[in-house]
């Protein structure tokens, strides 16, 4: 009986030992996956902030790429200085990220997503031997377009030299009396075979300041306080084949060039600014001290073939909506091909489906100039619909007013935001907008 009380006893403890290092073993391994796994956090860490900063960069960055002047970027640079920011956080954060593990899905001409790769490697221990386990993580972050520029403005004017009510002309601000002028003026022009724009008109001084904070170049750009377009009495003119007639012109119209270097730049009456001297203003343009005759204006974006001008300025100044905004969706839309057809039966330089041509009027889609006009009137509705919210309104042309209104906002399909945000960047790169508060960043992956 002793015997077999023995026998039980060392069997226990055997069992107890056994029980003790299988327990130990877990805990090594345990320890070994706490190890790798404290490895993937940090890895998924930096590989998520080096892609939300790389969106940051694209977006601070992508109205840049529209640009055709000197601070223009192309898709590559623009992806290098992205792929720049990605590399630093990485380091930054520990994990040594390379070229190659920063990519920009989706194969766009203006890239909107970035995707980082981290990858490394965790040395766990188990038992007495160490081993190294791979660790890889990754993040999609994505420039994704905001719902909060508005192409419009107030009732009336305020934060510069004008305090009263504003009148709009192809979505440009000015005193209601600059407008009922350049009415009867662009009325003229018309019968003399010459379509005019405007390219710019009142800005508050919280505008001029971001103006010339972008470019603080006071022979290009007027500083903040001082430029004429505070006072609502100034119009930036278009197109240039029209420069010689206003010149011999405008002056019955109550309109006055004010400077011999800008061809571009017409007041109404005399030079709000200087009420000592406004002879000098009716005597001929002047020239201020240290002007650039150098300066070259932009006026539609320099991818808008010229034919096409005429009939966006027209519409434009129909329906009251801005001459880029309707030059980005044609770019974006056919890339001015009266001709093109998409595969789900859009026609035309506008892309109009037939329901849409019915409603609006428009017999016959592969006709440029009636199409752009249809267009005008289209995003002028949706622009009102949408409280002058260009996201919601592009949207909208995109997907449908009804599918903007069901998401409350820019349906979540890849070709709408896709589509916003092409044309929100061509926007931002002809100065129609702020770039970055059109944009919102956030991981998507």
């Amino acid at each position: 009986m002793r015997e077999r009380v023995r026998d039980e006893s060392g069997q226990a403890a055997l069992l107890l030992l056994g029980v003790v290092a299988a327990l130990l073993i877990c805990v090594a391994i345990l320890l070994g996956f706490g190890q790798a796994l404290g490895a993937k956090s940090r890895h998924q860490r930096a590989a998520d902030l080096a892609a939300l900063s790389a969106a940051v960069a694209m977006r601070d960055a992508y109205p840049r790429l529209f640009d055709s002047g000197p601070d223009g970027l192309t898709v590559a640079a623009f992806e290098a200085l992205a792929r720049e920011r990605a590399l630093r956080v990485g380091r930054a954060n520990g994990v040594t990220l390379r070229a190659w593990d920063v990519t920009f899905p989706g194969g766009s001409f203006a890239p909107t997503r970035v995707r980082v790769v981290a990858r490394g490697a965790a040395s766990v221990r188990v038992g007495e031997r160490p081993r190294s386990v791979p660790v890889r993580a990754s993040a999609t972050a994505e420039l994704a377009p905001g719902s909060d520029a508005i192409l419009g403005g107030p009732a009336r004017g305020e934060g510069g030299g004008y305090d009263g009510p504003l009148a709009y002309r192809m979505g440009h601000a000015m005193r209601p009396d600059v407008a009922a002028a350049f009415d009867r003026m662009a009325a003229a022009a018309r019968r003399d075979g010459l379509t005019l724009s405007i390219n710019s008109a009142f800005r508050s001084d919280a505008e001029q300041a971001r103006l010339f904070a972008a470019n603080p170049n006071p022979k290009w750009v007027a500083p903040p306080g001082t430029s004429l377009h505070r006072y609502a009495t100034e119009l930036d003119l278009g197109p240039p084949a029209a420069y010689g007639w206003l010149a011999a012109s405008a002056r019955p119209f109550g309109f006055i060039h004010r400077y011999a270097w800008e061809p571009w730049h017409y007041g109404f009456g005399p030079n709000p600014r200087d009420r000592a001297h406004p002879a000098q203003y009716e005597r001929g343009s002047w020239e201020p001290p240290g002007g650039d005759h150098g300066r070259v204006v932009r006026r539609l974006p320099g991818f808008v073939p010229p034919r096409f001008h005429d009939g966006i300025a027209a519409a434009a100044l129909r329906w009251n909506v801005p001459m880029e905004l309707l030059a980005a969706q044609l770019y974006a839309e056919s890339g001015f091909n009266p001709f093109a057809e998409s595969a789900a039966g859009a026609r035309g330089i506008a892309q109009f489906m037939p329901g849409t041509a019915r409603e609006y009027g428009l017999a016959d889609p592969l006709d440029p100039v009636a199409s752009i006009d249809a267009q005008a009137h289209l995003m002028s509705d949706l622009l009102s619909r949408f409280g002058g919210k260009v996201a919601l309104a592009l949207a909208a042309y995109n997907a449908g007013a009804g599918a903007v209104e069901r998401h409350g906002g820019i349906p979540p399909f890849a070709e709408t935001r896709a589509y916003v945000a092409r044309i929100l960047g061509l926007l931002g790169g002809a100065g129609a907008i702020a770039g970055g508060s059109a944009w919102e960043v956030r991981l998507v992956g």
